[in-house]
């Protein structure tokens, strides 16, 4: 902590920026962008793509789920060991390998003969993204200085989440028209051009120190967060209480505890734990952890609302559920700016409060709604995640010293995947014991969750439907509640910037 507070923080103006020229910031911003939204991408755009993995190599869905399952666990165990390698080696060095290891890790997944080497690809895939999101944020508050990094990081913040929410309407186009492996194909000639063109702009600084790496408490971490995601992902499916759910929270939170032990008894641990005592990097975290766990809330159940209980084509669902990414790529943007003159606590605290307000009037929807309105009320989250990302990136990141910009991106990322994990085990889950309660059933499970009958899974009432979908999204309403609160605990001053002034 001794060292936080030595070190400048980026919030300060006195911290400056890399020298940079003008045009050539821009370059690197874009660069960042295409990677982040690549990286973000693949999350979410195989999902669409697994019932036709399934049938091309003829294995059931519990198995190919594994090629989205392994992606995320790879990414969430590595994100803040790679953070803190690029505080050591640099941040413009590593940030590029992502994009060879992405485009590599794409072109295999491509021509994979069998699931388990589509799999073992995947992670490779994962590794480059993990290299692609620890480094991006913090290359992006590096290379714009106070006045404008607000707005530089909402841009980023804008690929985030079209990345994540596009990815299902952009694979299916894909998947329709070339096939499977498309989904890959399409990242390896994008990939190519980013990394020479990163290689002709992206800063070369060295990083920070020889301090030692430390390789144990990696080990520590990507066993112990790797086995808690995986016992929370499955739990929809096994039941929270159930042996393998509880022994498998247990012995990680155990692992987990003993790596925070050991983290702050050396002196050069992996995770810097003394950023929590920043108030504005651990209120920020916080707030975004829950804004995503709720966000996800809406991307899980509304496709399902929409086909199910509306009736509608997957067109249709594609259509309306863009409402969200397309009005938060013109919010972020603009809230980055804003943010960069009032300071954060206002747009952040302001767009939680607005997705609960979101959520009470998606409970008020009827089976008989127009999509129009459906996509309507869906923009609102757009707006409320628009305000509120862009200002609480560039607050977590600027509140941290220079030398930890790595390692601070690395975690900010993890709280978002986790967020994602976390919102999609708490939907279904929610859902499921609903809609058991409901329709009077003791059986039921995440397979009653769909828009035909499948496999002798009896279709659920729209009122029943209806009934379990509410209970979700009040519970969202609440963690959005949560998060405002939080995000107003931040504190902080405005700077001559129009950053908050760090609080600690």
């Amino acid at each position: 902590m001794e060292q936080v507070r030595r070190e400048h923080s980026l919030l300060d103006t006195s911290g400056g920026s890399e020298d940079i020229g003008g045009v050539r910031k821009w370059l690197v911003l874009a660069n960042v962008a295409v990677g982040t939204f690549m990286a973000n991408l693949d999350g979410s755009i195989a999902n669409v793509g697994l019932p036709t993995i399934s049938e091309s190599f003829h294995v059931p869905l519990a198995s190919v789920q594994w090629v989205v399952t392994a992606y995320l666990l790879t990414i969430c165990a590595l994100l803040p060991t790679v953070g803190k390698l690029s505080d050591l080696l640099g941040r413009g060095r590593l940030y590029n390998l992502g994009f060879a290891l992405f485009a590599i890790g794409s072109a295999l997944c491509a021509v994979s003969g069998s699931v388990g080497m589509l799999i073992g690809m995947r992670v490779v895939q994962a590794v480059g993204a993990s290299f692609l999101m620890a480094n991006g944020q913090g290359l992006v508050a590096t290379t714009f200085g106070p006045r404008e990094r607000g707005r530089a990081l909402g841009m980023i913040g804008t690929t985030v989440s079209l990345g994540t929410l596009s990815g299902p309407a952009f694979g299916g186009l894909l998947i329709e028209h070339f096939g499977w492996p498309a989904i890959f194909w399409v990242n390896v000639p994008i990939g190519a051009v980013a990394f020479f063109a990163g290689w002709r702009i992206l800063p070369r600084e060295r990083g920070g120190g020889r301090e030692p790496f430390d390789l144990v408490g990696a080990g520590m971490f990507a066993v112990g967060i790797t086995a808690l995601l995986f016992a929370v992902s499955g739990a929809e499916g096994r039941g929270w209480t159930s042996w393998p759910t509880l022994g498998g929270i247990g012995a990680s939170l155990l692992v987990l505890v003993l790596f925070y032990l050991r983290e702050v008894h050396i002196p050069h641990p992996m995770l810097d734990f003394s950023l929590y005592r920043i108030r504005m990097f651990s209120t920020g975290s916080a707030a975004a952890f829950l804004s995503f766990v709720s966000l996800f809330c809406v991307n899980v159940m509304m496709p399902f609302f929409i086909q199910t209980v509306m009736h509608q084509s997957p067109a249709v669902t594609g259509y309306v559920m863009a409402a969200n990414p397309v009005v938060m790529a013109v919010t972020a943007p603009l809230a980055g700016w804003l943010s960069d003159r009032i300071g954060p606590y206002v747009l952040t605290t302001g767009g939680l409060t607005l997705n609960a307000l979101g959520f009470v009037a998606l409970n008020m929807l009827s089976p008989e709604v127009s999509p129009w309105v459906v996509a309507g009320h869906l923009a609102v989250f757009g707006l409320g995640q628009g305000l509120f990302q862009s200002p609480n990136n560039s607050s977590i990141m600027g509140s941290v010293p220079r030398s930890k910009v790595g390692l601070a991106g690395g975690l900010n990322a993890l709280t978002r995947n986790l967020g994602m994990v976390f919102g999609i085990s708490l939907s279904v889950s929610l859902f499921t014991y609903r809609l058991g309660v409901l329709s009077g059933a003791t059986d039921a499970g995440p397979g009653d969750i769909g828009p035909v009958e499948a496999g002798g899974v009896v279709q659920p009432s729209p009122e029943v439907f209806m009934g379990a979908m509410h209970t979700v999204f009040w519970a969202a309403a609440v963690t959005c509640v949560l998060g405002a609160v939080v995000s107003s605990l931040r504190g902080g001053r405005r700077t001559a910037g129009g950053s908050a002034k760090t609080a600690e």
